[in-house]
């Protein structure tokens, strides 16, 4: 069983990171001391879960995190400071920092390093989150010890009901868009004047004009999704905001 180190401090080591193509060391004390602080960890950089759901979603929420209390977020992984800049920015998570623990120490200080040689990725760290106060652990989010790569309890939405129980949660919105569209522009305009964040998808770069009418059953930008619902052009979500 994993253990939980509720009521521990910290490892103290040292982070060797990257900044502006230098290398920037960054110890456990300049990274937790005096701050509220929410880590995540998983498995490693670039892989399915870890890229698609578990960043994403703490980038999406870091303001609703930082609205309870918290004043920094963290992801670590068992990789390289060279590999966790390049998915920093691949993901484009400008709300997280990234933490390379490189040699597993933080890892295994948290009883958390595990071994994956099966999948060829030698020693790596389990999914897991926790929220720590003045270098102090004072809640441990922690995958349950089954086989593959378990992703129930560590995620944002968890971190966040913990934090403040009673966080409403912003409608999820979608855009779709291509570059230089005034219409597109409008529509933004009009999710930025409501506060509605939105994640933008533009045609050619992200989707294929067969894509956009196989998702929307239209061929024109923009297209707008709110909960899931499909809300039409930017004339539509002017009546749907107004209305």
């Amino acid at each position: 069983m994993l253990p939980n180190c509720e009521g521990q401090r910290v490892p103290q080591v040292t982070f060797n990171c990257r900044q502006a193509d230098q290398w920037l060391p960054r110890s456990t004390d300049s990274l937790f001391a005096g701050k509220t602080v929410v880590l995540f960890a998983l498995p490693g950089a670039f892989t399915p879960t870890c890229s698609s759901s578990h960043v994403p979603r703490y980038n999406e929420l870091a303001p609703k995190l930082r609205e309870a209390g918290v004043d920094a977020i963290y992801c670590l992984s068992v990789n390289d400071a060279f590999v966790m800049e390049a998915w920093k920015q691949d993901q484009q998570a400008d709300q997280i920092d990234f933490l390379p623990d490189g040699n597993g120490d933080f890892s295994a200080g948290v009883g958390m390093l595990v071994d994956k040689q099966a999948l060829g990725f030698g020693k790596r760290s389990w999914r897991y989150s926790m929220l720590v106060r003045d270098g102090v652990i004072e809640k441990m989010f922690i995958e349950p010890d089954l086989p593959g790569d378990p992703f129930q309890v560590s995620d944002a939405d968890t971190m966040l009901g913990y934090l403040n129980p009673t966080a409403t949660q912003d409608a999820a919105v979608t855009l779709f868009t291509r570059p230089g569209c005034g219409h597109c522009a409008r529509a933004k305009a009009l999710l930025s004047e409501k506060g509605l964040a939105y994640e933008e998808i533009q045609l050619g770069r992200e989707i294929s004009h067969g894509g956009l009418f196989g998702v929307s059953g239209r061929r024109t930008v923009p297209q707008v999704y709110i909960d899931g619902q499909h809300i039409g052009g930017a004339d539509d979500l002017e009546s749907y905001l107004n209305g």
